[in-house]
């Protein structure tokens, strides 16, 4: 008998900063090397905005304010974390930041970065990542609208 397929929710921000009319962006480099969002797993009785928040305070030590109308997701199989029968699926919001340096959660980051959006293109590994910013990048720029 086939295994039946599992999911795993995550929530987490395109988190931004803008100083002197200069928009970064948050990015966390993985333990495992790539560069990603702040996210994580939700909490039994917490919303995805209650998660997004948590885990962004926790990964990067910063306090965000969520912007409304801006939602997309991901998701992809964990198999190669050897658990072929999961498929994690992660909801994204858009969040601001205040003129604060982020600090690396060390147990779980390996280093958290502010980059333009050049650079966190050029330093994302995987597709979805570029897609994400992407779509974020052109809602703050007035040029997408997704649903909330």
């Amino acid at each position: 008998m086939a295994e039946q397929t599992q999911y795993e929710r995550s929530c987490g921000a395109v988190v931004f900063c803008e100083t002197d009319g200069k928009r970064q962006y948050v990015l966390v480099r993985e333990r495992e090397g790539f560069w990603s969002f702040p996210k994580g797993h939700m909490e039994a009785g917490e919303t995805a905005r209650e998660t997004a928040l948590r885990e962004i305070r926790e990964e990067t030590g910063l306090n965000v304010e969520l912007i409304a109308g801006f939602q997309t997701q991901d998701e992809h199989p964990l198999a190669r974390e050897g658990r072929p029968h999961v498929i994690k699926q992660i909801l994204y919001f858009l969040a601001r930041c205040e003129n604060r340096q982020p600090v690396a959660q060390e147990s779980e980051i390996a280093e958290v970065r502010l980059m333009d959006y050049d650079a966190a293109m050029a330093a994302f590994q995987f597709d979805s990542s570029k897609r994400i910013l992407t779509e974020a990048h052109l809602f703050l720029n007035g040029g997408l609208e997704t649903k909330t």
